[in-house]
C-alpha cells in the first residue's frame, strides 16, 4: 500500500498563535524603542525565521551570537503569554486522528524553535500523533526553502508528491510549492489572495475530512 503523510506548519496552522507572536514582538520592541506596525508584522514577521525578523525590525546586520540572544529573549516572551491560552485550532485534534487511523504520516515542520514546539506539544497531547517534528533548529535554510519540507518527507519515507501540507504563511506555502507538495492554506493570518495559490483553503478543520486530503493526493488541480 502506498504510503502517504501530512505535514503541518506550527504558527497559524497548529494553533493561532500569530496574535500572541504579534503581542510578544510588540512588548520586545516597544521595550527598546523600536518602531514597528500591524502592516509590518504580516510582511515581515509571520512566517519568517527570527534571523529575518530581527535584522529587519533593527534594521541592520546583527551578529547571529546578537540574535540567538534577542530571540531567545522574545520566544520566552511569548512562551509566556502562550501557555495560559493555549487552544488548538478548531477540529484539529481529531482531523489529525483521522489521518492516523487511516494510516496516514503526520508531521510538524516549523520555523519556531524547538522550545516553542515542545509547549504546543505538551499542552495539546500531539507527541504521540506525530511520525517526525522539526523546528528551526534542524535545519539551515529556512523558508520559503523547501529543505525543512523535504527533510520532513525523507524522515518520513514518503515521496514528496504524495505529501500535503497545511500552511498559513506566504514564506511557508511557497516552501510547499518549492518542495513540490499539495498545499492547504489555512487562513488564520492571511487570505487567499495574499497566498501563493493553493490547492485548497479551510478557516480550520471542523470540515476538513480524509476524503479531501485523497482527492488533492490524486489530482492537481485548484478547488
Amino acid at each position: 500500500m502506498k504510503q502517504y503523510a501530512v505535514i503541518f506548519d506550527m504558527d497559524g496552522v497548529i494553533a493561532d498563535t500569530n496574535p500572541t507572536h504579534s503581542e510578544a514582538f510588540r512588548q520586545f520592541f516597544d521595550s527598546r524603542n523600536i518602531p514597528h506596525s500591524e502592516e509590518e508584522f504580516a510582511k515581515h514577521m509571520y512566517g519568517k525565521h527570527n534571523s529575518y525578523i530581527m535584522n529587519y525590525f533593527f534594521h541592520q546586520d546583527l551578529d547571529p551570537e546578537e540574535v540567538t540572544a534577542l530571540a531567545e529573549e522574545k520566544e520566552a516572551l511569548f512562551r509566556k503569554l502562550y501557555a495560559p491560552i493555549a487552544k488548538p485550532i478548531d477540529g484539529l485534534l481529531p482531523f489529525v486522528d483521522a489521518l492516523r487511523g487511516a494510516g496516514m504520516k503526520t508531521a510538524i515542520a516549523t520555523s519556531a524553535p524547538k522550545a516553542n514546539l515542545d509547549l504546543v506539544l505538551d499542552c495539546f497531547d500531539l507527541h504521540a500523533r506525530m511520525d517526525s517534528l522539526l523546528s528551526s533548529e534542524d535545519v539551515t535554510r529556512y523558508k520559503p526553502d523547501p529543505d525543512i519540507y523535504l527533510k520532513t518527507a525523507d524522515r518520513l519515507g514518503v515521496s514528496p508528491e504524495d505529501c500535503v501540507v497545511f500552511e498559513d504563511s506566504y514564506s511557508g506555502v511557497s516552501a510547499a510549492i518549492n518542495a513540490e507538495m499539495k498545499v492547504v492554506g489555512v487562513l488564520t493570518s492571511h487570505t487567499k489572495e495574499e497566498l501563493p495559490p493553493c490547492q485548497y483553503y479551510i478557516q480550520d478543520y471542523r470540515n476538513m475530512d480524509i476524503a479531501v486530503v485523497l482527492d488533492l493526493l490524486g489530482t492537481n488541480h485548484k478547488r
